[in-house]
């Protein structure tokens, strides 16, 4: 199980998974520009690591996932300053967005402001029952500002993204999966079999597949429909130039479990 600590983040792999831990238990693994740029190089070492097919993020202790922003660091920036920050954070959740493996949020407590922004990067969103979701910034007379404006709205609807940055008030994790905003919920005493159960499923399919459906998907999002159906159509057809997509057909066709190469 190589495991590498940074300041305010645990690197491990194990299983074929990546996981990554924000460690700051007693700032509620509160964000800052320091922890962001941790997740960034951890994120990139799961990248670059031929062992690892899945990323999994979550966070130390039992009361938060990230519950938020370091509002101290943040108080005492200027306005110039502020837009840097952002920027910084969009860029960097924009990296984790694009993955070209799945990253799965295991969401085990307060994913609030910069919590739930960082949560909404991630392709696949697992929550235990007693996680609590938001976008409280307006209580504090700012904006969300590291992409929750835009990808909130993408996974929710214009209307709920609304509401939930409008009046600021958290959601319950039901709530959560009632509008969409994670994939499946599971009681405290499971939630590790349920992240497992996902983690599983993932490794078992081709990891070409996975790469060019998170592009096609991801990238494709971003773009006008014509344009998006065209790099569809590419990536479709660049899986057929693979061992994995003649041993996935062959594996059908036998009526047996295909074993994935990833070439």
């Amino acid at each position: 199980m190589p495991r590498k600590a940074f300041d305010s983040l645990i690197y491990e792999t194990r299983d074929g998974a990546a996981w990554l831990t924000v460690n700051r238990p007693d700032k509620l693994n509160a964000l800052n520009r320091a922890v962001v740029e941790q997740i960034v190089a951890a994120q990139e070492l799961a990248v670059n690591d031929p062992d690892v097919g899945v990323v999994v993020l979550t966070g130390a202790g039992e009361k938060a996932f990230v519950a938020g922003a370091d509002i101290e660091e943040m108080s005492a920036l200027g306005a110039t300053e502020a837009q840097a920050f952002s920027r910084f954070l969009q860029e960097s959740l924009d990296r984790l967005e694009h993955s070209p493996k799945p990253v799965i949020a295991a969401v085990n407590g307060f994913a609030l402001g910069g919590g739930c922004e960082l949560a909404l990067a991630c392709h696949l969103r697992l929550a235990v029952d007693t996680a609590r979701f938001g976008q409280p910034e307006v209580n504090l007379g700012l904006t969300p500002g590291a992409g929750g404006t835009q990808r909130l709205q993408r996974i929710v609807g214009r209307g709920r993204a609304l509401e939930l940055i409008l009046t600021g008030d958290p959601i319950d994790a039901a709530e959560a999966w009632r509008i969409g905003l994670v994939n499946r919920v599971a009681p405290a005493e499971t939630f590790g079999e349920c992240v497992d159960h996902c983690i599983k499923t993932l490794l078992g399919k081709s990891p070409i597949a996975l790469s060019r459906a998170l592009e096609a998907v991801i990238s494709g999002g971003e773009c006008a429909q014509p344009e998006a159906l065209r790099l569809e159509a590419s990536l479709f057809g660049l899986c057929f130039a693979t061992e994995d997509m003649r041993e996935g057909t062959r594996a059908f066709l036998e009526k047996r479990k295909p074993a994935f190469s990833g070439r």
